[in-house]
């Protein structure tokens, strides 16, 4: 009797203890919330897997047979579930080249990124939204209705913080804020001590938290500088482990002298590159993007850190003002538009449109003249129609019809100088070459707009709406350019790596809950250039920081995003 009398209270003690350890009511979730049964793409570009991902406080917990997927019941361990069955589960996507510096702070929710599964947007192309510094004037704008006005890097990303934002925001320096904040609108050559005050203004915004310098060198104040003078204004870019990144000077028949411009820069400032939105932009040189592949490959095998992003479209957008010769753009809008009503200097314009200018990137011959393959994208009376039939529209009934030049004039003196326009100017077979390339990644050259409210403004490029559901429908799904793992791996981790991000870009515990969530085999683009006012099918759930912005095609309104800062995340 007394062996059973025991036996009979350790039965009961066992059965006290599992009830004591059941989760009841009264006791909080262990995740606030769980995916389960997804078809993890973790980011690294290993094969998918299926598994669970935990969330809780805004990190990644638990990743692989955590809830449903492990047969437990997952009802009683999260605030919320979220069945993945038939989804991919993928970081959220970090667009490596976005201009949303200022468009994000009209409204916050980043509705043309969310819907693309973009949860990070690295901003700051050759003009960042700071500093503001020295002959520059502040930024100022409306920020929820109210005026608001910044200078530095650090106030930038701290009105981003506070106004509140739907997506995370990296930003680089720009070259032309650091170049104009101390020569102005002049093109005069700097003095060493002015070298010396730009290398000032870009190491302060290197402790402000920028991942890097950023120039455009097809357009002053980025033409100004030399080789010599890039490595210079690296030096402080270096010293913080920052990264330069270069749209190039000349992506035509300038493009390979660009490639080893770039790859010569890292070289000398002992400092990594990204080559933005790599291409061969004139139908002169159309099919040899094999022999800018063996330039970088080439530079890679002896040690040298470069790489490129790239979007998957064969047309670039610009401005009509890109056609003008950079010596008439010295001084600033007010001698641009100036020069454009002189006849003299009409005609000294139109010889080097024509003929081209040495070390020029001529978007007029790159395209060979045809006004049919230049489409009228901002706001402008003209928006939506080719250059072409703007041309034959403001020259009808004229006998002899004016030079189609002066007609471009005459609209950039009414447009007070800037007309955004798309270039039809390079090819798939290009461009998919490009792509294809393992040190080749993701960044739209896009902006967070929407289809509706004040963002929808313009005849924008599609890649503002289309990019990541275009690779991942048409080059992975449709045309098997790149596997489902090594896509996700471009739009990921390949740019977080590049910019030193240590807490994003994978689907791994202890980093942020980044997460996008979509159907692989609905997933594609619906923007074009004529209507690009579309979102994309296929995103089902976007995550960011831990908290749902996207639910099934409805924008939660959620605005979790924070600025990141270089050295810090």
């Amino acid at each position: 009797m007394p062996t059973l009398r025991l036996r009979a209270l350790s039965y009961l003690a066992i059965a006290v203890a599992v009830f004591l350890a059941r989760p009841t009511a009264a006791q909080d979730p262990a995740y606030d919330i769980l995916i389960h049964s997804g078809r993890i793409v973790d980011g690294t570009g290993n094969p998918w897997f299926i598994g669970d991902v935990a969330i809780r406080d805004g990190k990644i917990v638990a990743v692989g047979r955590v809830g449903a997927t492990a047969g437990l019941s997952s009802s009683v361990r999260a605030k919320r579930e979220i069945d993945a069955t038939g989804l991919v589960v993928a970081p959220g996507f970090i667009d490596m080249h976005s201009h949303s510096d200022t468009v994000i702070l009209e409204d916050g929710l980043a509705q043309s990124k969310i819907r693309q599964g973009v949860t990070t947007d690295v901003i700051g192309e050759g003009s960042s939204a700071g500093p503001r510094v020295g002959k520059l004037q502040p930024t100022s704008m409306l920020v929820d209705g109210k005026p608001t006005s910044w200078s530095t890097l650090s106030e930038y990303f701290q009105t981003l913080e506070r106004a509140g934002i739907s997506i995370n925001i990296a930003s680089y320096v720009g070259l032309n804020n650091a170049w104009e904040a101390v020569m102005g609108q002049s093109y005069d050559r700097p003095t060493k001590e002015q070298f010396g005050q730009m290398q000032t203004i870009i190491d302060q915004a290197m402790q402000d938290g920028a991942f890097g310098l950023s120039t455009q060198l097809a357009m002053p104040p980025g033409s100004l500088a030399t080789t010599d003078d890039l490595v210079l204004l690296c030096e402080p870019v270096a010293k913080h482990g920052g990264i330069f990144t270069t749209h190039n000077r000349n992506e035509g028949t300038g493009v390979f002298d660009a490639i080893r411009e770039a790859i010569a820069i890292s070289e000398r400032a002992k400092i990594p590159v990204d080559n933005i939105h790599v291409k061969i932009a004139d139908q002169q040189y159309w099919g040899r993007m094999k022999e800018i592949i063996e330039l970088i490959d080439a530079a890679r095998r002896r040690g040298v850190n470069i790489q490129t992003n790239i979007y998957p479209y064969t047309r670039g957008n610009n401005n009509l003002s890109s056609i003008i010769p950079p010596w008439a753009h010295e001084g600033g809008r007010t001698q641009f538009l100036a020069r454009l009503k002189d006849p003299a200097d009409r005609e000294k314009m139109k010889k080097d449109i024509r003929g081209g200018i040495a070390g020029w990137y001529n978007h007029f011959t790159a395209v060979g003249g045809d006004w049919s393959r230049m489409l009228i994208s901002g706001r402008s009376q003209y928006e939506g129609q080719t250059m072409d039939r703007v041309i034959s529209l403001r020259t009808r009934g004229q006998n002899p019809p004016p030079d189609s030049l002066d007609v471009l004039f005459d609209l950039l003196i009414e447009e007070g100088g800037s007309v955004p326009t798309v270039y039809a100017h390079h090819t798939e077979v290009d461009m998919n070459l490009a792509l294809a390339q393992p040190w080749c990644s993701i960044g739209s050259d896009g902006s967070a707009f929407s289809i509706e409210g004040v963002l929808r403004r313009g005849n924008p490029h599609p890649r503002n709406f289309g990019t990541f559901p275009r690779v991942l429908g048409v080059y992975v799904r449709e045309r098997k350019i790149l596997t489902l793992e090594d896509a996700i791996r471009k739009m990921t981790s390949l740019n977080a790596a590049r910019l030193g991000l240590r807490d994003r870009g994978l689907v791994r515990e202890n980093l942020a809950a980044d997460l996008c969530l979509f159907d692989p085999a609905k997933i594609i683009d619906h923007a074009t250039y004529t209507d690009p006012f579309k979102y994309n099918d296929g995103i089902e759930y976007v995550l960011v920081n831990g908290q749902l912005v996207l639910e099934k095609n409805t924008h939660t309104g959620a605005k979790p995003g924070i600025a990141l800062r270089h050295g810090k995340n």
